[in-house]
């Protein structure tokens, strides 16, 4: 089993004297108490604002960890993609991708997961932490079909906490400001990076590889 005890610890470098290493020093880097509301705002069930959140939310991040690590790949689709079941429960389809399988992976493994709900234009965040299994209800999987294509499995996460991020980060990262967008071909693409990692043997393959990307992708959505 799982505990403290036998989950990996960082090793701090030696020569680093500034790095935190116990909960001790962390408290004296933040002394106080939490801001009450920081507590109060947390929920043992979706409640009806909660559940609206969701239902307008087109975009989610499921944090999971397993023997490989922890891993945090992003869910997205039409708003309301994830469904409020009750007041315990979410179900997530997991729609085609890479058949990595990092997510499900770790589910098997440790059922423990995080999910962070994203709506643009909302600043606050979503924040659920829970516990999931994986599902091949034939009826759930009916439910979240999508182009007539069912998903192979779906999430089923019981909820233990449910709280609202604040919307610090959004407004510092300026995530919703159009006039923040960054120009995509000024960044690396897909290809420089498979090439980069060792997964392209030269500038052609990775080329040849962007160049097939957006039609790939646009056929293999569901």
């Amino acid at each position: 089993m799982d505990t403290d005890a036998t989950r990996p610890r960082a090793t701090p470098d030696p020569s680093d004297a500034h790095a935190v290493t116990t909960l001790e020093r962390l408290l004296e880097v933040y002394p106080g108490d939490p801001a009450p509301n920081s507590l109060a705002k947390e929920s043992a069930t979706i409640t009806p604002s909660h559940a609206r959140i969701i239902a307008a939310a087109p975009f989610v991040v499921i944090a999971t960890v397993g023997a490989g690590g922890l891993d945090q790949p992003p869910r997205g689709d039409a708003a309301g993609f994830v469904v409020v079941r009750d007041e315990r429960t979410l179900v997530v389809p997991d729609r085609r991708g890479n058949h990595r399988l990092d997510t499900l992976r770790n589910v098997v493994a440790d059922p423990r997961v995080g999910l962070l709900f994203l709506v643009p234009g909302l600043g606050e965040e979503l924040r659920v932490r829970g516990t999931a299994v994986i599902s091949t209800d034939p009826d759930e999987l009916a439910r979240h079909t999508v182009r007539g294509i069912a998903p192979a499995s779906v999430l089923v996460v019981t909820v233990e906490r449910i709280y609202f991020q604040c919307a610090r980060a959004v407004k510092r990262s300026r995530l919703w400001d159009s006039s923040a967008q960054v120009d995509p071909k000024t960044l690396p693409t897909a290809g420089t990076m498979t090439r980069e990692a060792g997964g392209f043997a030269s500038d052609d393959e990775a080329a040849a590889y962007d160049a097939a990307l957006d039609e790939r992708q646009a056929a293999t959505l569901y």
